[in-house]
């Protein structure tokens, strides 16, 4: 039998009390090298009932882990596990405001010497939830999400990204803030006028980069701020205007349906 505990790689650290995967593995391989696994629990402290041998035992906290060889010989072992992590919580604020967690993917990466663009350790990082993490540097991405009525997400152009130091024992919260609103485009005869049907929507910067493309009366699009290219294609003709996305500030944008029209209001 063995009680098992994990505690953080600090001189003062006490039992990690919870969030502890635990896996216990005969020591000697199969037939085919694998480990057999012969325990396992979700408690933070457990006792688990082995019979004599040697076993392998690993303890998980999120992306963190620790393993260490045990003997079982008719006595109940008493063994401690030193997890070298910390905890990471990420926010995601829209200006001032949380963000529901649905419309923002967060990825982690950990930065390496020989990998310029830095090695993925998780790509779907939940708003608000504390992942645990070796100790060491992150870079983190996070995404603001398009959500539409069937529940699908597409990610937007409001990206920010931060470096953090995750340390063992601690937890390192972090609030990345993005600065985006959800503009409706509309083609439309005079300004204030219904929206015409069945018209293709493409979205760009100043400098040509195409960002979304759409169809619709008045399809919506969160953007991050600057300013923008709206064309509208309508009819086999091709109408645009300028406009300018201020963070948190959502509204709509008519495009008007004259070649020479003016620009709609800002």
């Amino acid at each position: 039998m063995a009680h098992l505990t994990a505690k953080f790689a600090t001189s003062d650290s006490q039992p990690v009390r919870q969030g502890v995967q635990w896996r216990v593995f005969e020591e000697a391989p199969g037939p085919d090298g694998s480990h057999k696994l012969v325990a396992q629990s979700s408690d933070a402290m457990p006792t688990l009932p082995l019979p004599d041998g040697n076993f392998i035992v690993h303890a998980a906290l999120g992306l963190a882990g620790a393993t260490k060889r045990i003997t079982i010989n008719g006595t109940l072992l008493s063994e401690t596990l030193v997890l070298n992590a910390g905890g990471l919580k990420i926010t995601g604020h829209l200006g001032d405001t949380p963000v529901n967690p649905a419309k923002l993917s967060i990825s982690i990466y950990v930065p390496e010497r020989v990998n310029p663009e830095a090695k993925l350790v998780a790509a779907n990082a939940k708003s608000g939830d504390t992942i645990g993490l070796p100790e060491g540097n992150y870079h983190v991405v996070s995404t603001l999400l398009d959500t539409a009525n069937n529940g699908s997400a597409s990610p937007t152009n409001s990206v920010i990204s931060a470096d953090l130091r995750v340390q063992a024992g601690k937890l390192t919260d972090a609030t990345l803030r993005h600065r985006a609103a959800s503009m409706t485009l509309k083609l439309v005869n005079a300004l204030g006028g219904e929206a015409l049907a069945n018209t293709a929507f493409t979205v760009l910067t100043p400098g040509g980069d195409v960002i979304r493309e759409m169809i619709g009366a008045f399809p919506s699009a969160t953007l991050a701020e600057g300013e923008y290219v709206a064309i509208a294609r309508h009819n086999g003709k091709t109408y645009q205007t300028t406009f300018k996305v201020e963070s948190s500030l959502d509204r709509d944008v008519e495009v008007l349906a004259k070649e020479a029209g003016p620009p709609a209001t800002p």
